[in-house]
């Protein structure tokens, strides 16, 4: 006779539930892994002139890697302050509407998510987004949240002092490791069409524009490839031959 198995545990919706180990097991590769990135954020701030308060204030109190290197490259070229400042925090911003999703998702307390919103970044996102239920969204959410924050301050820290010791920074080329993480988690979600030429399109106008727009200035500029994009599309759903199933065209979209 077949050897029997258990059947696996069904949550509401009928979906079969994660075990918390496994959740917690996700959540710590992915923390561990891009909280160690925080030395390079260390080193690079060093380099481009912050001092050790300074840089370990922008990882305890801003805490979204993209736009702390953004902010710290910017002024490393020569940008304006003000210009690197925006930069970042439209670069930023993008956890505003993480949020919006997460707060349906988590449904955590009211007291707790003024604290809950300071972990609101793309790594936290991620993990939660793809639990297959809400408390295994909340366990991802906490892990992440916590192995990251408590990690990337750390070896923003040790960054940081070993600075000097390291010689010239920009040598090393560590002041890549930010956005390389940044695009490793990115791109497996650009699924559609319409993602991926919005994406590639922000590509082309941030690095197209850097050798004639000041340092800062090109980031706000890619973010022009998303109505860009919208727009094009757009009219070409409008121009579509009459009688065509417009669920057809998006289903294609997203293949």
């Amino acid at each position: 006779m077949a050897e029997q198995t258990a059947p696996p545990v069904i949550r509401d919706g009928g979906t079969p539930a994660k075990p918390d180990a496994a959740v917690v097991r996700d959540a710590l590769g992915v923390g561990v892994a891009v909280g160690l990135s925080g030395f390079a954020f260390g080193v690079t701030s060093a380099g481009a002139g912050l001092s050790l308060l300074q840089t370990c204030a922008l990882s305890l109190l801003v805490f979204t890697g993209a736009s702390q290197f953004a902010l710290v490259g910017a002024l490393a070229a020569g940008g304006n302050p003000f210009t690197a400042a925006a930069g970042a925090f439209f670069l930023g911003t993008r956890n505003a509407f993480y949020g919006l999703r997460l707060s349906q998702l988590l449904a955590l307390p009211k007291a707790v998510r003024p604290f809950a919103a300071h972990w609101v970044i793309d790594e936290t996102t991620a993990v939660s987004l793809a639990q297959p239920s809400r408390r295994a969204a909340r366990v991802g959410f906490t892990v992440t949240g916590l192995t990251l924050y408590v990690l990337w301050n750390v070896t923003t820290l040790l960054g940081a002092l070993g600075a000097e010791a390291l010689g010239d920074t920009a040598a090393w080329g560590l002041d890549a490791a930010g956005p390389a993480v940044f695009l490793a988690l990115l791109a497996p979600m650009l699924k559609s069409t319409t993602e991926r030429a919005t994406a590639a399109l922000a590509v082309l106008l941030g690095l197209g524009l850097l050798p004639v727009l000041p340092a800062g200035v090109p980031v706000l500029a890619a973010a022009l490839a998303a109505p860009a994009v919208l727009w094009f599309r757009g009219r070409g759903t409008s121009a579509a031959p009459a009688g065509t199933d417009r669920d057809t065209m998006v289903e294609e979209d997203s293949r």
